[in-house]
């Protein structure tokens, strides 16, 4: 099932997020994982692509092993490390396994690339319109509710956005916050631009200290006064850490469904114990 179809139903969704393994001999290992969470019945899993693509190759054979579970799977797919042939015979992989749901990314450029010989993708909305080209695929982006890390002003980059929508782009999924107030202004702001398609809030159990220090790093997130609270009190009690972070996801999903935003993805990275608290912490709510 396409998600923009899930999406349009009218009813409260969660999804889950994994990623494969970056050994092909590791895939069974994931394939229990895929077996776990896709038994919390989520609306559909996505599966991420791995930095530069370096875990290309596996995304498809988790992704189909997600289908086989009988939930949607949603492949991310990006574009700034391949050449046009990659990302079509990329994009017959995903047809032959009956994957009709990609998230299209531009993914992170090499340090040391050089800006002359980088290949034909630069951009997102490029990528966008290349899978529009090729298939009856249903279309994901990325969005970011405190603006790209990259992008100096919020304003430039929710034009960037509206190129991506423009392109062919179905829904959105934004990046992890912690803080909603940060999430409904942005959806003022793009609303107010003309963006129009379903909007998934990305929410990040942070159930370690040191998750916070690569969320920082490489998002620049914003850290609420009362999560940086949790992370002080709780950083060196691995288990209580684990356990507040838990309880400050539950509450943020809480508190966007209580506001109309009913569109929920959990970013649970291959932790099917941590997913099962969550949807057991919401099940009466999305029941």
């Amino acid at each position: 099932m396409k998600i923009k179809e899930i999406l349009n139903r009218g009813k409260i969704t969660v999804s889950c997020e994994l990623f494969p393994p970056k050994q092909s001999g590791d895939i069974p290992q994931v394939q229990e994982v895929v077996h776990e969470i896709a038994a919390l019945r989520p609306d559909f899993m996505s599966v991420t692509y791995g930095a530069g693509g370096g875990t290309s190759q596996n995304t498809v054979a988790i992704a189909a092993e997600v289908q086989r579970c009988g939930v949607p799977a949603l492949a991310h797919l990006t574009c700034v490390s391949s050449t046009q042939e990659q990302i079509v015979a990329m994009l017959d992989r995903l047809k032959e396994n009956r994957i009709e749901n990609i998230l299209a990314l531009r993914g992170d450029i090499p340090k040391d690339a050089d800006a002359a010989v980088l290949p034909r993708y630069r951009y997102a909305s490029e990528l966008i319109r290349e899978i529009r080209r090729r298939g009856d695929f249903c279309i994901g982006a990325a969005c970011y509710p405190e603006g790209h890390v990259e992008c100096g002003r919020k304003s430039d980059d929710i034009d960037y956005l509206k190129q991506k929508v423009d392109s062919g782009c179905d829904f959105l999924t934004t990046q992890m916050f912690f803080d909603n107030n940060i999430l409904y202004n942005f959806l003022y702001r793009i609303l107010s631009k003309g963006i129009r398609v379903p909007v998934v809030a990305g929410i990040m159990p942070v159930t370690n200290s040191k998750q916070i220090k690569r969320i920082c790093a490489l998002s620049g997130t914003t850290l609420p006064p009362r999560f940086r609270a949790i992370v002080d009190r709780f950083a060196d009690n691995p288990q209580a850490m684990k356990q507040a972070g838990i309880a400050y996801a539950t509450e943020q999903i809480i508190d966007l469904i209580s506001n109309g935003v009913n569109f929920i993805h959990i970013y649970t990275m291959n932790k099917p114990d941590i997913a099962a608290k969550i949807m057991d912490n919401l099940s009466e709510i999305i029941r």
